[in-house]
């Protein structure tokens, strides 16, 4: 008798053994219902066998009538899981995000015109042909539009006015069209577009590096690959960093291929999940543009993965299964055989490196197309140039937008911090205000009158007492915030559209993409924003960018520190000039004599990446090292440091590997769990992920007492 090895969506260390009932034809990758207990769940088949004589197993109920997940899917669940030492089940259920989309979408009654000519039609018949469209559409929808009951809709069927069509619920995507004429490319983009697309056309597994410079048009470039894999008939992934952001960029796809690509990230509904799922697998959604997740989505015929702004930490998911989606999008187009593109104008260490050695194409954009030039970047010293008391813009910020508004320019003034202070304080007793259950400072939001902590989303309203001494009025704010430097900027310019730009004002994507219509258009003089200002956006009569803490990315012990700050200045710096007009920048800053702001100031991108290369090689950092973390999680704080003792006695012996700590992590204590942390360095010629996986199985913690591992961190809070 054949057994199957069947992998359940569930937290569990691997698969169990089914036996298949005769006359059920399986193959890798089918979806099944198996008993576990007492239920009856759905699993994927990932393995077939021969049955042991004599060993009694529990058989399949049913084979599911789908699609099966393709056998490099599988593959892929199991070296997600494998390389990032994490559950494969907690892996297959990022792919199987939608049961009803495994079943066929429900057929249902549209209705449309027949476009006969009647007389003596009521003028609620008159309403719903007039203004019930666009059709076809369901009865309820055109009766809302035309503002009539269902009824009448249904009643001009039976005269001949109407015709019923049955229809998908999940009606397919539009087919993007690889030969929808796109912008005229200059010679340099021509030429990287088409090596891209050479690539693809090739066949194969290959990795290209667009590196180019902001505002020098990767997204065009790119598109010609993506149009290349199109016309292949296959599928392409295009992965952005934050899909809040995409709206405008879904719609440069649309003028580029005619139909709008089909969007998978965290804030769509039940509904359209079900249909982009149920679209992909079946090979019929050709172009999708998602966040990190879209990774895991059942593609039937992938050609091509873009990774745009393949540098961005918004890649890696930090919770459940942690693991890095730009690292994970390479891995997927090995095992399938087929095309990435890892497009950044500051392109992450690790890609630089691969692509200087050769694991990489290179494909370089070194300039702006026409006459836009990059803006000359200059540093203000705090130290010799500082704002006046109790502000937080120097006077060459000030001036620098006050010539700008002179000539009708607009300025964006940027600093990573939401919210009015990130510390409240008490006057009297010195008491820092703190989230509840988490050592992190609580962020006053003025604008809304409350105290949050970013960490958890833990608010209360702003209190009017100290909470420790009670004492009244005594609560003050330490620090800018994007709002404080916005209620600044409109006491220096009282007569300028001042607009702020983070998480907690923008809203959703319609939302999103009004401002930035509106920006594009010259409503707002002056935007404040956080991260979120940074990607993607190209607003032609933007010519100043004021960076209002240059050094806030270069606290703490991260070495990444300096990377990304570079990265983060040179991306919003880029907003800058992108049209006709020059543009400039200018980062206010206590350091500047840190290698990555002087190098920005120099505009000499080689010098800090050979300082900073030559650093991580020293130190056998990546992509010269690996790195590891594990973080122990726990109700008690002193168990909690007791069990990470434990960890590292139990730590296995071999050469190339070095354990640092435990130790307490900036923020400690997180909803309520006390933290600890390990790191782990190892040679790059050290296989961590099973060395991990070995000292992972040597502990069980107790209740409530969590070990997570995290196979090269980005994050050190």
């Amino acid at each position: 008798m054949q057994n199957a090895q069947i992998l359940f969506p569930v937290n569990v260390p691997g698969a169990f053994d089914y036996a298949v009932p005769i006359g059920m034809e399986l193959s890798v990758g089918d979806f099944v219902y198996a008993p576990i207990g007492k239920q009856m769940k759905l699993g994927v088949v990932i393995g077939l066998g021969t049955a042991e004589v004599g060993r009694e197993l529990k058989a399949i109920a049913e084979r599911k009538a789908t699609r099966p997940l393709s056998p490099d899917m599988v593959k892929f669940v199991l070296w997600t899981a494998k390389y990032n030492v994490a559950s494969p089940g907690q892996v297959l259920r990022m792919v199987i995000r939608s049961y009803k989309a495994l079943d066929p979408s429900p057929i249902v009654n549209h209705y449309l015109p027949t476009g006969e000519t009647l007389r003596q039609l009521t003028s609620s018949r008159r309403a719903v042909l007039r203004e019930g469209g666009p059709f076809p559409a369901r009865a309820s929808e055109i009766a809302s539009r035309a503002g009539v009951s269902a009824g009448v809709v249904k009643g001009l069927v039976k005269i001949g006015a109407m015709q019923e069509l049955a229809m998908p619920v999940d009606a397919p995507f539009p087919v993007p069209d690889p030969e929808h004429p796109g912008m005229a490319l200059t010679q340099g983009q021509e030429d990287a577009a088409k090596e891209l697309a050479a690539q693809v056309k090739m066949g194969g597994f290959s990795v290209s590096l667009l590196d180019g410079v902001t505002g020098s048009g990767k997204t065009e470039v790119y598109f010609e690959a993506v149009a290349e894999a199109l016309r292949q008939g296959g599928q392409v992934l295009v992965l952005v960093p934050e899909i809040a952001l995409t709206q405008a960029g879904l719609e440069r796809f649309a003028k580029r291929f005619g139909a709008e690509p089909a969007a998978w990230h965290s804030a769509i509904g039940d509904a359209p999940r079900r249909r982009v799922w149920r679209e992909v697998a079946q090979g019929r959604a050709k172009l999708v543009v998602g966040a990190r997740s879209a990774l895991y989505l059942p593609f039937a015929d992938l050609k091509l993965i873009v990774v745009d702004e393949e540098h961005d930490t918004s890649y890696k998911q930090e919770e459940g299964v942690i693991y890095n989606a730009r690292d994970m999008s390479v891995v997927r187009a090995k095992l399938s055989g087929h095309a990435v593109v890892l497009a950044s104008a500051t392109p992450s260490l690790e890609s630089l490196h691969n692509a200087r050695s050769g694991r990489f194409a290179h494909i370089v954009l070194p300039e702006r197309p026409g006459a836009a030039v990059l803006p000359e970047i200059g540093l203000v010293d705090l130290k010799e140039t500082p704002a006046e008391k109790g502000d937080f813009l120097s006077a060459p910020l000030i001036d620098a937008i006050r010539e700008g508004l002179s000539r009708g320019e607009q300025s964006m003034l940027y600093l990573n911090r939401r919210g009015y202070a990130p510390l409240i304080i008490c006057r009297s007793c010195g008491e820092k205000l703190k989230s509840p259950d988490t050592d992190s400072w609580l962020v006053e939001h003025r604008a809304s009158g409350r105290a949050m902590c970013h960490l958890t989303g833990f608010s209360m309203r702003m209190p009017t007492q100290c909470p420790k001494c009670k004492a009244d009025d005594s609560l003050t704010a330490v620090g800018p915030g994007v709002e404080r430097v916005a209620e600044e900027a409109a006491r220096h310019f009282p007569e300028a559209k001042i607009e702020i730009f983070s998480s907690d004002t923008a809203g959703n994507p319609a939302a999103i993409k009004d401002r930035m219509d509106r920006m594009a258009r010259g409503e707002i003089d002056i935007l404040v924003g956080t991260q979120m200002v940074v990607k993607g956006h190209n607003f032609l009569n933007l010519t100043f960018v004021g960076v209002v803490d240059g050094d806030l990315a270069l606290a703490g012990g991260d070495p990444r520190a300096g990377e990304r700050t570079y990265q983060t200045l040179v991306q919003v710096a880029g907003r800058a000039g992108r049209a006709k007009k020059a543009g400039h920048a200018l980062i206010q800053t206590h350091q500047p004599e840190h290698e990555a702001l002087l190098a920005l100031a120099a505009g000499d991108r080689e010098l800090f990446i050979g300082v900073e290369l030559a650093m991580r090689e020293m130190l056998g950092l990546p992509p010269f090292g690996k790195l590891a973390a594990i973080i122990i999680w726990g109700p008690d704080r002193a168990k909690t440091e007791a069990l990470a003792k434990k960890m590292v006695s139990l730590a296995p012996r071999t050469d190339g590997v070095e354990i640092l700590g435990p130790s307490e992590p900036p923020v400690g204590r997180l909803r309520g769990q006390y933290r600890r942390r390990l790191f782990i360095q190892a040679e790059s010629t050290v296989n961590l992920s099973r060395y991990m996986a070995v000292w992972r199985q040597k502990i069980r913690p107790p209740a409530k007492y969590k070990v997570q591992i995290d196979i090269d961190p980005q994050s050190f809070m």
